[in-house]
Formats: structure tokens, C-alpha cells, sequence
């Protein structure tokens, strides 16, 4: 079975720009360096070249993922979802153990997280625990340095 790659309609969007500028400008772009690098001569002692090259390779890779990641994604409808229980899609308020409030926390797909701006993916490790909670629910993240447990405060949308 593919991967699902669950995400908002807006973070779609942007994956299917990126893939369109991606295959025509960005292509030409590399297709050009190379043509311009081979003008320099004996290819084997050409690093010019040879960045080029690796940068076509990165370009293929990268549009091929995009490809897989835009066959394989699931637009989370928000708008049906349960307000009382912790899904992709909603902000949490969580408290540690010692009863301290934390920032607000997004929970998004894996294509949209960004832990450094409160976006934790529901894939995560906190994200796993938090998923299907309500609030004032604890819930026990496994972390390398062993579980911590954290108690949902607030579910917004």
C-alpha cells in the first residue's frame, strides 16, 4: 500500500507550483548551465560540468518526489471535523507535567510540518499522542530520553 500524504488544499497548491516551475523554468534553467559548461571544453577536468550535472540530478529527484508526494495526497477536510477531539487540522494547548502551559501547537500533515513555527506533524512522536485526545486527557509522548506526559488544555479550529 502507497503512503498517504495527508496535507491542507493550500500546501497541494504549493507542491503543484513548486512541480510546475520546477519542470519549465527551473529545467531550462539547468539545460542551459550544462550547454554552457560544455562549451568549456574536455568534460573529464570540467567542474563547471560537473555541477551542472549535479544540479540536474537534484532538479529529477526533486520533481520526482513532488510527482509521488501530488499522486498519493489526501486533502484534509476540516470543516466536518469533531471540534472536541484532537485532529489534523486544529491548534492544542498542552500543559507538562509540572502544569506549564505551552505554546499553541498546529497539528498538520508530514508535507506541512515545521516544528520551529508550532507546525507538528501528525506522524510525530507528539503528534501520534496527541491525535484522538480531548481535552483535559493526558497523554504520554515517547521521547529517546523516555516518556513524558503532557495534558491536552484547549482544542481550537
Amino acid at each position: 500500500m502507497e503512503k498517504e500524504y495527508k496535507m491542507s488544499a493550500a500546501r497541494a497548491q504549493e507542491l503543484q507550483e513548486e512541480l510546475n516551475y520546477l519542470k519549465t523554468t527551473r529545467s531550462d534553467e539547468v539545460a542551459e548551465q550544462i550547454k554552457v559548461a560544455r562549451g568549456f571544453g574536455d568534460l573529464s577536468e570540467n567542474s563547471e560540468y560537473d555541477e551542472a550535472k549535479n544540479e540536474q540530478g537534484k532538479l529529477y529527484s526533486r520533481i520526482a518526489e513532488l510527482e509521488v508526494i501530488l499522486q498519493h495526497v489526501v486533502i484534509v477536510d476540516e470543516s466536518n471535523a469533531p471540534t472536541d477531539v484532537v485532529t489534523i487540522g486544529c491548534k492544542v494547548t498542552v500543559a507538562d507535567s509540572a502544569g506549564k502551559e505551552l505554546p499553541p501547537y498546529s497539528i498538520v500533515g508530514s508535507q506541512e510540518a515545521d516544528p520551529m513555527h508550532g507546525l507538528i506533524s501528525e506522524e510525530s512522536p507528539f503528534g501520534k499522542a496527541l491525535i484522538g485526545a480531548k481535552e483535559g486527557q493526558t497523554v504520554t509522548v515517547e521521547a529517546p530520553s523516555g516518556p513524558i506526559t503532557y495534558t491536552v488544555q484547549k482544542i481550537e479550529r
